[in-house]
């Protein structure tokens, strides 16, 4: 068990105090702080009165317990207002089309460009000098900080695979943005929540100083600041002591703040849904593809063609691997038949089935339940695939969970069956960690793990071996095809290594600028017609390769031949 750091213990026994004075204060000194004693009035500092007496002779130390408790309601409900008004407005401009997010973008950097105490002071001129007017006041002020804070934690995580995962499970919008998005901006949403009490502290304090906020027979901190700074030359700790409170309650959000990102906090709920999609034949391609154009939108509004006329089918099991240098519109092909390709894409085509469903169309509540269970996505980057708030048994179990109707203990029970098909060590323990706590190759596997929780018909793997040591190649691979052992899926293998692909797959696709060069089976390899396929063949070192020469290089031109000198062997 962790032993809690000297922080952590002194940063709890000050919230202790403070959330006792605000309780108990009023009460036990209710009455030192209003009876009046006019023979005590302004007494000094001392044993009897620590804080001294005011003009009327009440006691300053049993005032300044007292006013915690409303000091802390308004800072509190000021940073409320902020906090949801700045995420409501953050989350939104995340999700929103280009033209509107621009456009609310723009209206909270003009906002922002005004110092925040000035627009509190505007908001407290157009609700008035009373308390609940400086809540409002100081809250309002404060979303545009807030918002600005989280639509650019929101845009950095809005972007990433497992975000676009969830979409295409069938997760609306809302639910994306309150599981996926906000547990995983949270650490730095509670610093600065944190770091803005203390500054919405200060500035409660500021504005009863000023007389815009608590108004008499009421007092807060900077009201009593006030009534000592009169007489601060003569009785220095009538106004020492509410800076007292006021300092050491700032530094104590701050240090709180601190010490809550250090944690990470889950908090999750299954759904679930027990209705079933319906079967296609056994006997039906999983994947069919017939002139699919994929476009995207250029900087002038225009659309570029990247994908131009792309013809393919995957039988059930059957393992196709498509090939080609960067940019030959591999995992774009491959997106497009996921259906993961976002808004800025334009897919075109005659045909693009997966088991019977247009993925051209947009899908009904059953066929989302279908695709999450029957296709599997592997990316390039697991660590970037897989959320990072949520332990790898929390995300491995919501397919099952979510689209299965599968109860918890028994998608636990199945997700610890997957991980040990995919050969995790220890998958019990395993399974509570977080995705940081595994390997490069162990978080390819437990992606593996995660399309064999559902009924898988399509394994799609974009460069899954990509920056992987042969040895860890090797064990994904394996896993791949244990999980086609499994399952019988067809997998669907994206890879610029024509040699892997050539000792793991049936049928190999090359591609290059966005087009099919030429298709072939894998054990005809060293029979490639296509110059473009023998250069990539040839740039693939053998133990007879000169290494007292450079490697050959894939010509410009689609038609170049590979260089005489290099055998093409595979």
């Amino acid at each position: 068990m962790k032993r809690p750091s000297p922080q952590g213990i002194a940063i709890t026994l000050g919230l202790l105090v403070l959330l006792a004075a605000a309780l108990l204060g009023p009460v036990l000194f209710a009455d030192a702080a209003t009876e009046r004693n006019i023979a005590d009035r302004q007494a000094p500092a001392g044993p009897e009165h620590w804080f001294g007496t005011d003009d009327l002779g009440r006691d300053l130390f049993a005032r300044v317990v007292v006013a915690t408790r409303l000091s802390m309601l308004l800072t509190l409900g000021a940073v409320g207002i902020s906090v949801v008004g700045g995420v409501l407005l953050g989350v939104t401009a995340a999700v929103l089309p280009r033209l509107p997010r621009r456009l609310l973008t723009g209206l909270i950097d003009i906002l922002l460009s005004f110092p925040w105490l000035l627009l509190a002071l505007f908001f407290s001129v157009i609700w008035g000098a009373t308390s609940t007017g400086a809540m409002l006041a100081i809250g309002f002020a404060g979303i545009p900080v807030f918002a600005r804070l989280v639509s650019t934690l929101a845009a950095s995580v809005a972007n990433t695979d497992y975000v676009r995962a969830a979409g295409l499970l069938g997760s609306n919008p809302v639910r994306t943005a309150a599981r996926h998005v906000l547990p995983n901006i949270l650490p730095p949403l509670v610093v600065n929540v944190a770091a803005h009490a203390s500054v919405t502290l200060l500035s409660f304090a500021a504005l009863s100083f000023l007389g815009l906020g608590v108004q008499a027979p009421e007092y807060d901190w900077g009201r009593l600041l006030n009534a000592g700074a009169k007489d601060i030359y003569r009785e220095p700790m009538a106004a020492i002591g509410p800076g007292i409170a006021i300092v050491l309650t700032g530094v104590l959000f701050s240090l709180l703040g601190e010490l809550l990102s250090q944690e990470r906090r889950h908090s999750v709920r299954a759904v679930r849904s027990r209705s079933a999609a319906p079967a296609p034949e056994a006997d039906e391609a999983v994947v069919e593809v017939k002139d699919l154009r994929v476009s995207f939108r250029a900087d002038d509004g225009s659309f570029v063609e990247r994908v131009h006329g792309i013809d393919l089918t995957i039988a059930p099991g059957e393992v196709v691997g498509v090939v080609g240098e960067s940019g030959s519109g591999k995992s774009v092909t491959a997106m497009a038949i996921a259906g993961l390709l976002g808004p800025q894409a334009r897919v075109e085509c005659e045909r693009l089935l997966f088991r019977g469903i247009d993925m051209t169309a947009r899908p009904t509540a059953a066929q989302r339940r279908q695709l999450g269970l029957e296709q599997a996505m592997i990316f390039q980057d697991p660590l970037s695939s897989l959320n990072p708030a949520l332990s790898v048994g929390r995300q491995l179990t919501e397919v099952s969970q979510v689209h299965a109707g599968v109860g918890r203990a028994a998608a636990a029970a199945k997700a610890l069956r997957a991980l040990q098909l995919v050969r995790i060590p220890d998958p019990a323990q395993r399974i509570r960690q977080l995705p940081h706590e595994f390997s490069g190759g162990m978080r390819q596997r437990v992606m593996i793990a995660m399309g064999l929780m559902g009924s898988p018909r399509l394994i799609v793997a974009d460069e899954p071996t990509t920056a992987l040591d042969v040895t860890v190649q090797r064990q994904v691979l394996r896993a791949l095809q244990d999980a086609r052992e499994q399952t019988g899926a067809a997998i669907l293998l994206i890879s610029h290594d024509i040699a892997l692909v050539s000792g793991f797959c049936d049928r190999i696709v090359v591609m290059r600028d966005g087009v099919v060069v030429e298709r072939l089976a894998a054990a005809d390899l060293s029979r490639a017609q296509h110059p473009y396929t023998r250069g990539l063949i040839a740039c693939v070192p053998d133990m007879n390769t000169d290494r007292s020469k450079p490697l050959p290089v894939i010509g410009v031109a689609a038609d170049e031949a590979a260089p005489a000198e290099q055998e093409v062997t595979v």
